[in-house]
């Protein structure tokens, strides 16, 4: 039978440990200011490039439009994809029109339209109240102030969804980066 006995200096161990807890607890520091100064910004551009198309869908839709167009110098250059309707108001120029839906603001399902102001050259092939899906890019433009409106790249007709109203955006939604 063998008796191993060891004696630990109490002073050492305990001088050693919190040594190494204090260089932990720095560390840790370290690492959390890197990632809440440097990180974010890193890893919002990770997650969706400048270059992608960034899709709409119709349960987040107004929450998107509303952050569009409370920081419109942040977007600008996005590029969407995006399904309504067409919706043409006589004060626009011949080449824009409103990429609508119909936000629904009651019990009762009264509602006002929505949407994106549009710009695209030949409009005037598509029948107003039309659904279709569009592809295009974030710009700043001017109609009763500045708004943001999309550069039509890409348009094609659809069937009208299911899924046709939209709902007011969240009260809690905050966006977490510049890109949505």
């Amino acid at each position: 039978m063998f008796i191993y006995n060891f004696k630990i200096n109490g002073s050492k161990f305990f001088r050693f440990f919190l040594t190494f807890l204090a260089l932990l607890l720095v560390f840790i520091l370290v690492f959390v200011t890197y990632k809440i100064f440097y990180g974010a910004k890193n890893e919002s551009n990770a997650c969706v490039p400048p270059n992608d198309v960034f899709t709409i869908p119709s349960s987040n839709y107004t929450n998107v439009l509303k952050a569009v167009h409370d920081d419109i110098d942040t977007y600008i250059g996005m590029k969407l994809n995006f399904t309504g309707y067409i919706y043409k108001v006589e004060d626009l120029k011949d080449n824009q029109f409103v990429l609508a839906r119909n936000m629904i603001i009651s019990s009762d399902f009264k509602y006002v339209v929505v949407g994106f102001l549009c710009e695209y050259d030949n409009i005037s092939k598509y029948k107003d109240g039309s659904w279709v899906n569009v592809t295009g890019e974030i710009f700043k433009d001017d109609y009763h102030g500045e708004i943001p409106a999309l550069k039509i790249t890409k348009i094609k007709i659809v069937d009208k969804p299911k899924d046709a109203f939209v709902y007011p955006p969240d009260e809690n939604y905050i966006p977490t980066s510049s890109w949505l």
